[in-house]
């Protein structure tokens, strides 16, 4: 029998992928290994938002530019939780990065937690990032512990996968507790949908690859993913996370446009190969979440490469859009109780660490 409150919790994300939309996910927990997911709904955002966020994306200070995105953002999230029209506990809101650097101790999220609680009359817990990055960790990614709980009775070893604006992932070892060295171990892997999408709305005018179609018609450079894959990030030993702009479609500026999206996809494909020589075990399953996840071509060739068992996590009964989104709800209740957040595996902090700031709605 559950001992724990049960708590419900809405959680909202706005990926660095820019995809004109706010993932919004009801869920029930008691923050520890009970988990419901209730309700998943996108809510669009106008593209004028998108390229007003984009335009913001590297800075490190608060400009007038800044300033209207942010604001922008803040009432596209209001919006997105009074369109779910659900009564919840606390918000866990992780608002938008426009800059993530924790190799120099800095992470940007914008969005007003504050507005956000007195609009909706729900307590929000934001910066679940910073006291990571304060103590020295990565501060990315912050899901794992969120996964773990999912796959509490799954066979293991098991990996998730996020294709993101990045690709990141999580691997759970047969030990399962999370207390035990190296048992959860997480890390952005390389580039995943960002670039992708950066580079079809330049070529064509079009927010994503459907499918992989244009992908699937192209030929990899051989020698730029090559090239990709000799980039200091990838000798440097996990816990380690990266920025979306890390990388940018200037690496394949010379090609094609079918060409281009295959090389793209081939460089997202070869970091999460080269993220398997870190890993104890190899996983005996994959999991797939994120926008990626809907890609036929990248999750043809990700099988084909990895050679073992890649599908999406919807397949266990998860809705894989939904997951990010539910993970902050899920991080907003441990952060309620005091819970950790990141543990050394995942972020590199020197110990299991909680964050996040309550923002009061009567306040």
């Amino acid at each position: 029998m559950n001992e724990h409150k049960v708590y419900r919790a809405i959680g909202l994300m706005s990926g660095t992928s820019l995809d004109g939309a706010i993932d919004v996910a009801l869920i029930e927990t008691d923050g520890h290994g009970f988990v419901r997911p209730k309700r998943y709904l996108a809510h669009p955002y106008d593209i004028d938002i998108r390229d007003k966020v984009r335009a913001c994306f590297g800075k490190t200070i608060r400009d007038a530019q800044v300033e209207e995105a942010e604001a922008l953002v803040t009432k596209a999230h209001i919006d997105a939780v009074k369109s779910l029209g659900e009564s919840a506990d606390i918000i866990g809101f992780h608002g938008q990065t426009i800059t993530h650097d924790p190799d120099n101790g800095f992470t940007w999220q914008i969005g007003g937690a504050g507005e956000l609680a007195k609009a909706t009359g729900i307590d929000v817990i934001a910066d679940m990032r910073q006291a990571d990055i304060s103590a020295g960790g990565q501060g990315a990614p912050l899901l794992p512990l969120y996964h773990s709980a999912l796959l509490s009775s799954h066979a293991k070893p098991v990996m998730v996968l996020n294709l993101g604006g990045v690709a990141n992932i999580t691997y759970i070892s047969k030990a399962g507790d999370f207390r035990r060295a190296r048992s959860l171990i997480a890390f952005d892997c390389g580039t995943a949908g960002a670039l992708m999408d950066d580079f079809m709305v330049e070529r064509l005018g079009l927010a994503f690859d459907e499918n992989g179609e244009l992908a699937s018609r192209g030929v990899a450079d051989g020698q730029i993913v090559k090239s990709f894959l000799s980039h200091s990030y990838f000798d440097k030993a996990p816990p380690k996370s990266l920025d979306r702009d890390n990388w940018s479609i200037d690496l394949v500026a010379g090609l094609s446009d079918i060409n281009g999206m295959a090389t793209l996809l081939e460089m997202s494909v070869a970091g999460v190969a080269r993220a398997m020589d870190y890993l104890p075990e190899k996983p005996l399953h994959i999991y797939v979440a994120g926008g990626g996840r809907k890609n036929d071509f990248m999750m043809e060739r990700l099988a084909k490469v990895l050679n073992i068992p890649v599908r999406s996590i919807d397949i266990l009964g998860y809705d894989g859009d939904a997951m990010e989104a539910e993970g902050f709800a899920y991080l907003a209740v441990r952060s309620l109780l005091s819970l950790p957040l990141t543990l050394p595996s995942t972020t590199g902090a020197p110990e299991p660490l909680g964050g996040g700031r309550v923002f009061k709605f009567a306040t």
